[in-house]
C-alpha cells in the first residue's frame, strides 16, 4: 500500500481490509468499516433476485480479510491473484471509500476501451450527463 494512504487506513481501520471480486476483473479493496456498510447493503438485498444473488455470491463469497503488515504489505489469496490475473505488474487506483487493484495490461486496455467508448453519443446515463467537473 503507497505510504500516503497507510497512516489513514491504520486510523480508519487499524489497517484491517477486505478484498473481494468485481465483475470487470480487478480486486477492490475497502477499509473494514466501509465493507462492513456494503456488506450490510448488499445482504439487505432481495434473495428472490436473480441479480441480487450473484451479486451477493461474487462479493461477499470472496471476501477475505487481509491486515497491513509493518511494511505496508497485504498478502492476497491466490485464487483471488488468478482471477484478476495479478502477475507482475499492478496499478492501484483509488476509489473513495475503495480501491481497485488491477493487471497493469489489463487496466491499460479497459481504460482505452472506456475511454474510446466515452465518446459515443449518449453513452452517458441522463442523470449524469448534467454533471460538471
Amino acid at each position: 500500500m503507497p505510504t500516503r494512504y497507510r497512516e489513514r487506513l491504520t486510523e480508519r481501520s487499524e489497517g484491517r481490509l477486505v478484498v473481494t471480486i468485481d465483475r470487470d476483473h480487478c480486486l477492490l479493496l475497502y477499509p473494514l468499516p466501509d465493507w462492513e456498510e456494503i456488506e450490510r447493503k448488499l445482504m439487505r438485498l432481495p434473495t428472490l433476485n436473480a441479480h441480487a444473488r450473484q451479486l451477493q455470491r461474487l462479493m461477499v463469497g470472496h471476501a477475505t480479510d487481509l491486515e497491513l503488515d509493518g511494511h505496508g504489505r497485504v498478502l492476497l489469496p491466490a485464487e483471488l491473484r488468478t482471477f484478476a490475473g495479478l502477475v507482475r505488474d499492478v496499478v492501484l487506483l483509488g476509489q473513495g471509500n475503495r480501491f481497485e487493484l488491477w493487471d497493469e495490461l489489463r487496466w491499460t486496455s479497459q481504460r482505452d476501451e472506456w475511454l474510446k467508448n466515452e465518446e459515443l453519443p449518449g453513452a452517458l446515463p441522463a442523470d449524469l450527463e448534467s454533471l460538471s467537473l
